[in-house]
């Protein structure tokens, strides 16, 4: 039996054609995986000069490669000899399953790259957006990351994020403190005014430009309410919003002028008194 296999057939039909295309297929392999490397390289090269933010730079870079290298195995596996348009269809397929398995996530991607493109915030701005409020840690492809003022690390899906409003407290540097006092009808709204300006002077982290408001806004019910609206760096809002809170209630107290507050007036009757109207009623 074996006398009758011709070797040099076996050779020049079957082993020969084969180890060719496997050294073409290995040489494919290894030319094109370098050529996917600097490709990749390329382009992150390109989106870092071109601004972008480096999470998406190497998101997107390693993306490139990563569909490039598939398409040098396609071409190997094609140089082999096997019908590759099966395996395209099945990764197709199981591509397409994948993405309706993962479609909140393909969600929080989209909203992941759209944060990164346009920028609403950046890390270390104070926001407030799906819910949350707090300074910006960490922003990635699918979830962001906040640390709110009393330090909890909260973790928010980008989808949730860029679906809803978003306010920034820190695009601008700047904000307005909106305060509110409320004075008596019999106190000296000028006297009021001038205490409260005064402790506005005093304060070296309120900004001179643009100039505080200090007027009296409203005629309530019980008070007349002066409004106090200065403007200082993001950072200064919170202690500067306490501080003028406390040094006005104090300066009011010690100069006479009153806060008016809700009051309630409690009637009691006694138990005889209504046993001797329900009488009167009834007679």
């Amino acid at each position: 039996m074996l006398e009758s296999i011709d070797i040099n057939s076996l050779v020049q039909n079957y082993l020969k054609p084969w180890g060719l295309n496997m050294g073409y297929a290995l040489l494919i392999f290894i030319i094109g995986r370098y050529i996917a490397s600097k490709l990749s390289a390329i382009t992150k090269k390109f989106l870092t000069k071109s601004g972008m933010d480096n999470i998406l730079v190497n998101f997107i870079s390693t993306i490139v490669n990563w569909l490039l290298l598939l398409l040098v195995i396609i071409a190997a596996i094609s140089k082999l000899g096997i019908n590759t348009t099966s395996l395209i269809a099945l990764i197709g397929a199981a591509g397409l399953a994948v993405a309706l398995s993962l479609k909140d996530s393909m969600q929080n991607f989209a909203a992941g790259v759209m944060l990164l493109v346009f920028r609403p915030f950046k890390e270390g701005d104070f926001v407030e957006a799906g819910g949350t409020s707090g300074s910006v840690k960490q922003i990635n492809i699918f979830s962001s990351t906040f640390l709110t003022p009393d330090n909890k690390q909260v973790i928010v899906p980008n989808g949730a994020i860029y679906s809803g409003v978003i306010t920034n407290y820190s695009a601008t540097g700047t904000r307005r403190i909106d305060m509110v006092f409320g004075i008596g009808y019999d106190d000296d709204i000028v006297k009021a005014k001038g205490i409260i300006e005064e402790i506005l002077k005093s304060e070296n982290r309120i900004l001179n430009t643009p100039v505080y408001d200090l007027v009296v806004g409203e005629l309530a019910d019980s008070s007349v309410n002066i409004y106090v609206r200065p403007w200082v760096s993001s950072s200064n809002y919170w202690p500067v919003k306490f501080d003028l809170t406390e040094k006005i209630k104090l300066e009011f107290d010690k100069n006479g002028i009153s806060i008016p507050y809700p009051q309630m007036d409690v009637h009691t009757y006694r138990a005889e008194q209504k046993e001797e109207n329900t009488e009167d009623t009834t007679t």
